[in-house]
């Protein structure tokens, strides 16, 4: 019988419309690319900004998913590192030129022509998607496909995050999602308190934040009970960056972990006084793939994830959107055959 050369892709066809479920020809890897049967992909907030068209240079129709868990069907002619049936991570940054100075300098995640899978580089929300082999990562082989899937990003991207809030022994974490609840398990395995600030009023998400070793859990609105060293901000509001600074201590830092945040407001000056600082997190590395992979396989991360079918992906979204989600959604294809 001969093998189909379709396959089914929730695709997006227009800025702020719902996904469709389409039936398309199945992608063809390049000399440097795997084609890979996608056995799950993670639901990023990330994903809600692109459909949202709050990034720009959108092409449609497009395919979302960036944290993608997926076995190796073919491989392009210059691939010699993977193998046929291999399974691989693909994360978000899907391509880079290599030349320009941030390239050069170790800093791949400012490329200024660099490609994102999900974004610009059609993603995981389908049956089979094509990545670069180069940007793609082995994974630690005691996670299950849905359990690896929202390390993809949620874990990487946000242990990025993490490393750039230095040693502080008290963190802060504003929003408390798929990354939070990683990053927690991190910081209790390296011995530092956890802060979680929810949504107003959340107590399920405080709760769950507590269960994972956080020291005090509550409204974004509230104060911790001591001055924080660091803070980082997963939620894409701006005015958490004034409230996370007035609750760190002197010195301190606020790091902001979203590829997209609505606007900052203006604050006192005062709150930024004494050398307490801001930065953001763009993107990630290859480097910090690896070394993110190697943490994660020595913790031994306890992911939690809610699975939807593929076709429920609007679903999935407006669960996130909706701020109704423990942990991390993740999308599973139809069951095919294993390669």
């Amino acid at each position: 019988m001969q093998k189909s050369t379709l396959m089914s892709a929730m695709r997006l066809h227009g800025n702020k419309e719902v996904l469709q479920l389409d039936s398309i020809a199945r992608p063809v890897p390049g000399v440097h690319d795997l084609l890979i049967q996608v056995l799950a992909c993670g639901v990023c907030r990330t994903d809600l900004h692109v459909i949202d068209g709050e990034l720009p240079h959108i092409h449609y129709p497009m395919t979302p998913g960036h944290e993608v868990v997926g076995s190796i069907v073919e491989r392009g002619a210059a691939v010699t590192h993977f193998s046929i049936g291999d399974r691989v991570g693909v994360p978000w940054l899907g391509r880079t030129c290599g030349t320009c100075r941030y390239c050069l300098e170790g800093a791949e995640n400012l490329c200024d022509k660099a490609e994102f899978n999900g974004y610009t580089l059609d993603g995981g929300y389908a049956q089979f998607m094509v990545a670069d082999a180069r940007y793609c990562l082995p994974i630690p082989s005691h996670y299950s496909d849905a359990e690896a899937a929202p390390l993809l990003c949620a874990g990487l991207i946000g242990f990025r995050a993490y490393r750039a809030a230095g040693s502080s022994g008290n963190l802060g974490m504003y929003g408390f999602g798929a990354a939070a609840h990683l990053l927690a398990q991190i910081a209790a395995a390296e011995n530092r308190q956890v802060f979680a600030f929810t949504r107003s009023g959340d107590l399920k998400a405080q709760a769950f934040a507590r269960q994972l070793g956080a020291a005090w859990a509550g409204g974004s609105d509230e104060r911790p009970p001591v001055a924080l060293d660091a803070a980082i901000i997963f939620a894409p509001v701006g005015s958490l960056v004034p409230a996370a600074l007035s609750a760190t201590r002197k010195g301190g830092r606020v790091v902001c972990a979203g590829i997209h945040m609505s606007d900052i407001p203006s604050f006192p000056y005062e709150l930024l006084w004494s050398e307490r600082s801001v930065c953001s997190i763009a993107n990630l590395t290859r480097q910090d793939g690896r070394e993110f992979m190697e943490v994660a396989a020595r913790v031994r991360l306890r992911p939690r994830v809610e699975i939807f079918e593929l076709a429920r992906a609007n679903e999935a979204l407006e669960s996130l959107r909706g701020g109704t989600l423990s942990g991390a959604a993740v999308l599973k294809p139809a069951a095919l055959p294993r390669p």
